[in-house]
């Protein structure tokens, strides 16, 4: 139902007809806009396919098998690529993964679970991985046997291995283990082992380390343990096992595990059940009442009317923040509405028309599909983007004789990627893990940054949506033509149903318990899944009208945007550092794939571009775009700095400082492939000088309520 709702509003976005901005413009456009094509008749328009759409499929030499992972109920359904789990299913799948507040990892026929220490820099700062348990069936007769992901769930993923199925659920403060036959069981350590204390019934055991951790153990029955220095041994079991570390020596802190350690959970989803809004429902077992954790960004956008507890001294520490107690079985996250909007959304100046008619005339004169040079399906899109960028502004001030060209180019740009004709490469369908990959991807894994195993595929189908937005907009008839191959791309990334009756994983790269997105695809990393650019993951959602696209903007200004006094990251990392360079599930780091951290004009621009309307609710809090700016500016004055990367660092000092700004960007000599001097002006132009922006309030910022 939400994705009809999603498509119905993307519909609206390709159909409906053009409307004029509501300000007249002060210079008379030299000659009318031109008629519309004639519409085809109502039979040929209202005609849909049978079945959606779906690129022709390809063979790829370069994905892996993800048949020795998955077990065969999922192997018929399309996989996830971009998973908070992906480790687990990729190479050995033994690196490590952070289900939080724990790593988790996984070995043929073990598991190991760590409560990681964070060790920071001014440079990065990451969790570090010991095994401070590790938990196995002994006399194993397969001790080889690799481990099966029998359920996926958004904020859970089930993991077996012999005799032993492990509930990995987001958020849990236990691990939480069912011994599906009566065996003996192991429990190795790391450390020495202080103290071993059951109770009376023993079904709890509280273990000291040497290390200073204090671990309890829970059995839904009696269990007989006992020990050695490292080494835990029971007598043959059968039923649930429930592990968590007491985050510190408070006994009130112990009572409250004891008070939740008979419900588990067993998986976790998020359902959309109205715009704006997400609900967390988990399926438990056992009696009482859940006990979870919740992420900063949780407890902002928590509904509070909702019967949900806050346990504000029940806190687990981790690299994304501290994670907080919540009791219940559900939760609501509500965030406040985003307005997808075409222009600008202040307006731009009609004294400021004609410099920016003038710079639109020589950039839209520029655009020749003939010379594009790129068989990249990156740098491609940013190029149709850009080309869809001067339509939107030539409409926004009237200047219509702009228009036909554009159009043109967009459609002579677009279609080949659509019909399958583009030479040198092409989108096409992988049915191995379900997706939309290119043609040059099929044969080589470093081929468009890796779009042939999975990685930023929001990013590159983001820009060619929203040049197909834009064309539909200016051409409702080739919008319809198009129509199934533009939702197809889209549910590439934004496909909400599962199981065999699709073609495309469940939110491909849109993580629903951290509420932001992952890149990486299928390649093993030891820190997780990672992400770089948060703009053009925001230009993503943007250019999908997606609900998700709020979530993502407050997800980076809570975790890619380092405020000098916002606390969640150290002291020295905050000290030299105003956003993320590439954020992991494990670690942030200030460098990012293709600059050194010194390059702080390339971070910011990688998490501006590409400048939109949507842009402004990005960077909707001038105080922290000061901030941003004021330590980014210094870099400019390094020999050989990009004219490109310049601009986004001037169009964010043009928040604040819009005359300086200005002249700034005239004396540039040259843009980023994905900008031009029409954006550049157009955005300072847009920007209010009677307006204080956002610093604590106002009535520009969308998520003032929630983020600050």
């Amino acid at each position: 139902m939400v994705l009809k709702k999603i498509r119905r509003k993307v519909e609206r976005i390709l159909t409906k007809p053009f409307k004029k901005p509501p300000r007249k413009p002060s210079i008379k456009p030299p000659s009318p806009c031109p008629s519309p094509p004639p519409e085809p008749p109502p039979a040929i328009m209202n005609r849909r396919p049978t079945h959606p759409f779906i690129f022709p499929e390809s063979h790829s030499a370069v994905l892996p098998d993800p048949s020795p992972f998955f077990s065969p109920n999922l192997l018929s359904s399309p996989l996830p690529t971009n998973s908070f789990f992906q480790n687990f299913v990729l190479k050995n799948g033994d690196q490590p993964e952070y289900i939080h507040p724990y790593l988790i990892k996984s070995s043929p026929s073990s598991l190991s679970i760590s409560y990681p220490p964070l060790f920071s820099t001014s440079a990065f700062t990451y969790q570090i991985f010991n095994a401070d348990l590790t938990i196995s069936a002994v006399d194993n007769p397969d001790p080889n046997q690799t481990h099966k992901i029998s359920s996926i769930n958004d904020l859970s993923v089930t993991l077996d291995i012999p005799n032993l199925r492990f509930y990995l659920v987001r958020g849990s403060p236990f691990l939480t283990c069912q011994v599906m036959q009566s065996v003996t069981l192991s429990f190795s350590t790391i450390h020495a082992i202080l103290d071993f204390t059951p109770n009376s019934s023993k079904t709890k055991y509280k273990i000291n380390f040497n290390n200073g951790q204090t671990w309890v153990l829970y059995a839904s029955s009696q269990i007989d343990l006992t020990h050695e220095m490292s080494k835990i041994t029971s007598l043959p079991f059968t039923g649930i096992i429930r592990i968590a570390i007491l985050p510190n020596s408070d006994l009130k802190l112990e009572q409250v595990l004891d008070q939740f350690s008979s419900c588990y959970p067993v998986s976790g989803d998020a359902v959309f059940s109205s715009p704006f809004c997400v609900k967390y429902r988990w399926e438990k077992k056992g009696w009482g009442d859940l006990l979870m954790l919740a992420n900063p960004l949780h407890l902002r956008l928590l509904d509070h009317n909702s019967s949900n507890k806050i346990l504000d001294e029940f806190r687990y520490k981790g690299i994304d923040g501290e994670l907080v107690g919540v009791t219940g079985d559900s939760w609501v996250l509500k965030t406040d509405p985003v307005s997808v909007t075409w222009h600008s959304i202040k307006g731009v100046k009609e004294e400021s028309y004609p410099e920016i008619i003038e710079a639109l005339v020589k950039d839209v004169n520029d655009l020749d599909s003939m010379l594009i040079s790129t068989k990249s399906s990156y740098f491609y899109g940013k190029l149709v983007a850009r080309a869809a960028r001067l339509a939107l502004i030539a409409e926004e001030i009237g200047h219509v004789d702009a228009m036909p060209k554009v159009q043109k180019y967009l459609k002579d740009t677009i279609e080949p990627w659509l019909d399958g004709t583009f030479d040198g490469n092409g989108f096409v369908y992988d049915k191995l893990w379900g997706g939309v990959i290119t043609k040059q991807g099929c044969q080589d894994s470093g081929a468009d940054f890796g779009f042939g195993i999975y990685n930023d595929h929001h990013y590159h189908i983001g820009y060619f949506l929203y040049g197909i937005a834009v064309l539909a907009k200016l051409d409702p008839v080739w919008g319809r033509k198009y129509r199934p191959q533009a939702y197809s791309l889209m549910a590439d990334f934004m496909t909400l149903g599962r199981g065999g009756n699709t073609k495309y994983t469940r939110l491909r790269c849109f993580d629903l318990w951290k509420l932001h997105s992952w890149a990486g695809g299928l390649t093993e990393f030891a820190d997780g899944r990672n992400q770089e650019s948060t703009s053009e993951a925001v230009n993503a959602y943007y250019s999908a009208a997606s609900l998700l696209l709020a979530m993502e903007i407050h997800a980076s200004q809570t975790w890619w945007h380092v405020r000098d006094d916002g606390g969640l990251y150290t002291q020295d990392f905050t000290r030299e550092n105003r956003v993320v360079g590439v954020l992991w599930a494990n670690k942030r780091d200030s460098g990012l794939w293709f600059a050194p951290a010194e390059w702080k004009e390339c971070r910011l621009g990688i998490q501006v571009l590409p400048l939109s309307p949507i842009t402004e609710v990005l960077f909707s809090d001038m105080g922290f775009v000061r901030q941003l700016v004021e330590w980014a500016l210094p870099a400019l004055a390094r020999e050989g700095v990009g004219e490109g990367w310049k601009g986004f660092v001037y169009a964010l000092e043009g928040v604040y400082e819009k005359e300086v700004a200005l002249e700034k960007i005239r004396k540039l000599s040259g843009h980023d492939d994905g900008n031009s001097l029409s954006n550049l002006l157009w955005w300072i132009h847009s920007r209010d000088e009677g307006d204080q922006g956002y610093e604590g309030g106002g009535k520009h910022c969308w998520f003032g309520h929630y983020c600050h």
